[in-house]
C-alpha cells in the first residue's frame, strides 16, 4: 500500500488541483467550484486546502475545507474531496482528509460538515448532522449531511446551514 504525503496547496498547485477534480468528477462544476472558493475572502482559509502527493511529489489527492455557517456561527464546509481514478480507494482521499481535519483542529475551528456517502465520512468521526439539531438549506437524506465536532469540550451550534455563494445553494 501506498504511504500518501498531504500537505496544504500552494498557488503552483492550482493547475494540478483542476486537473483532479476534472478527472473525478463528470462535470467542471467542482472544479468551479473551488476557484471561486478561492477568489472569496470569506469563504477560503489558507491552510485548510489540502493536496495529496504521490511519492514522487505528483499531486493525485484533494480536500477542501471551507467557511460556512450554522444560523450565524462558524463552521466548515469539506468540499470538495477528489483523487484521481488511477489512486482511488488507496487511502490518497483519507490523507487529504485527515490533513485537513487536523490543520482545522490546530486552527481551534469546531465543526465540519460534509454532503457525502453514510458509509465513507464515519471513518473520521463524522456522524449525521441532525444528531446536533444542523440540518442542509435544502431537502438531502438525513444519512448523508454530516457533522463532526472537532472539540469535545464546546457546544455544536444547530440550525441551517448557509454555505458560500460558490456553492450555489
Amino acid at each position: 500500500m501506498t504511504r500518501w504525503t498531504a500537505r496544504p496547496e500552494t498557488a503552483d498547485d492550482a493547475g494540478a488541483v483542476r486537473a483532479i477534480l476534472l478527472a473525478a468528477f463528470p462535470t467542471a462544476a467542482e472544479a468551479g467550484i473551488v476557484d471561486a472558493l478561492r477568489a472569496d475572502p470569506e469563504a477560503w482559509i489558507d491552510g485548510l486546502s489540502m493536496v495529496t502527493t504521490a511519492p514522487d511529489g505528483t499531486p493525485v489527492g484533494y480536500a477542501l475545507l471551507s467557511r460556512c455557517h450554522v444560523d450565524g456561527h462558524p463552521a466548515l464546509a469539506l468540499a470538495p474531496c477528489a483523487v484521481l481514478p488511477s489512486a482511488q480507494r488507496t487511502g490518497a482521499g483519507s490523507a487529504a482528509i485527515r490533513a485537513a481535519l487536523d490543520a482545522a483542529r490546530a486552527r481551534g475551528e469546531h465543526l465540519v460538515l460534509v454532503l457525502g456517502h453514510a458509509d465513507y465520512y464515519p471513518r473520521f468521526g463524522f456522524v449525521p448532522a441532525s444528531r446536533f439539531g444542523v440540518r442542509a438549506p435544502f431537502d438531502v437524506p438525513d444519512e448523508a449531511m454530516m457533522a463532526l465536532a472537532l472539540d469535545d469540550s464546546r457546544p455544536v451550534p444547530s440550525g441551517t446551514i448557509r454555505y458560500p455563494a460558490a456553492f450555489g445553494v
